[in-house]
């Protein structure tokens, strides 16, 4: 596989910055073998089976986003990668230059108040800095919601609560599940109405799911870490509804990478850099809620495995033929194991 087989052109206006006013009002692109069908997503009630069982992420985004002063006085901002303990995180870190170790940095935020953190080692990609109390306390008084890189806005109160699933309670992620996006309560009433079970995994995503691979090799490609975790009643449902012969469906890549990592490795939890491409054994999964995601991405890899590559490529040509939406607040795929 080669990084070029996964690249697409999208025009600039497909990229959805908003999100619709409603969650259940996005488009739904059914993905079959060799055939598309151009949907509401309200028609996942048709599309879900009596028995099938509903996985869904209920991380919870954090105010990941710090902003501050070197010692110099150059601006810096902090993007917490991924939480390690109560007062330390590895972060990315933006700045004209970096800062050595064992230095700090001063923390503000529009208040005027602040504090110090001390960066203490460095990766290669990532740094290790140490908070001086609990980290989840000084986001919530410091920190800004980390809209994704291609989101042009500034964060506002709308994305303060479109920017997270209506299941959201673990906090941990630094972005989004975003197919979880499109459900309401409503609709998982709807569908539990209709005896499609429901349950949940824990995937706090990283922010290096926006990393850009750049291995044109890609078996050279390293996948950043997650931490995930699956509850007993969650593995009990999906020994259910195997038995009853209904289908696995995860809502995400986030639930399915959890569910296959699981199938790997017998873990509950842990961390996870289960990199997914064409000719992967999916030994958990039978369908797939999805969103677009971005060329030459560790995400399109995943779909395109999971779908087929000439299944995903037909289908992101349509989608953009069709205007769809693009991305964390665009339209949504359903797709079924190839």
């Amino acid at each position: 596989m080669q990084l070029s087989d996964f690249n697409y052109d999208l025009p600039d206006r497909l990229i959805a910055q908003n999100p619709l006013a409603e969650r259940t009002a996005s488009r739904l692109l059914e993905v079959q073998a060799g055939n598309l069908i151009d949907r509401q997503f309200l028609e996942i009630l048709e599309l879900l089976k009596p028995g099938d069982l509903l996985i869904m992420n209920d991380t919870k985004v954090i105010p990941a986003r710090l902003h501050g002063k070197k010692p110099t006085g150059g601006a810096i901002e902090l993007l917490i990668e991924r939480i390690t303990s109560n007062q330390r995180a590895w972060v990315q870190i933006r700045a004209s230059k970096v800062p050595k170790l064992n230095t700090s940095v001063q923390i503000h935020n529009r208040k005027g108040e602040s504090f110090e953190a001390k960066v203490v080692a460095y990766d290669g990609r990532f740094f290790e800095i140490e908070f001086p109390k609990d980290l989840l306390d000084l986001l919530d008084q410091f920190g800004e919601l980390p809209l994704p890189p291609y989101i042009e806005h500034q964060p506002n109160q709308v994305d303060s609560n479109r920017y997270q699933t209506v299941l959201a309670k673990n906090p941990g992620a630094v972005a989004a599940p975003t197919a979880g996006l499109h459900f309401d309560e409503a609709i998982l009433a709807k569908l539990k109405e209709r005896g499609i079970d429901q349950a949940s995994i824990t995937l706090h995503v990283g922010a290096g799911t926006f990393t850009p691979v750049r291995e044109e090799n890609l078996s050279l490609h390293k996948m950043h870490s997650e931490w995930y975790s699956i509850p007993e009643e969650t593995l009990q449902a999906i020994a259910k509804t195997r038995h009853a012969g209904g289908r696995i469906v995860a809502v995400g890549t986030t639930s399915l990478r959890t569910l296959e990592s699981f199938a790997i490795n017998q873990q509950q939890s842990g961390e996870t850099n289960l990199f997914i491409t064409p000719g992967f054994p999916f030994k958990m999964v039978d369908c797939l809620i999805t969103n677009f995601h971005l060329p030459k991405s560790t995400l399109l890899m995943l779909v395109s495995a999971f779908a087929g590559m000439d299944n995903i490529r037909q289908a992101y040509q349509h989608a953009i033929a069709k205007e769809y939406r693009f991305f964390s607040y665009g339209d949504a795929m359903f797709l079924t194991r190839l």
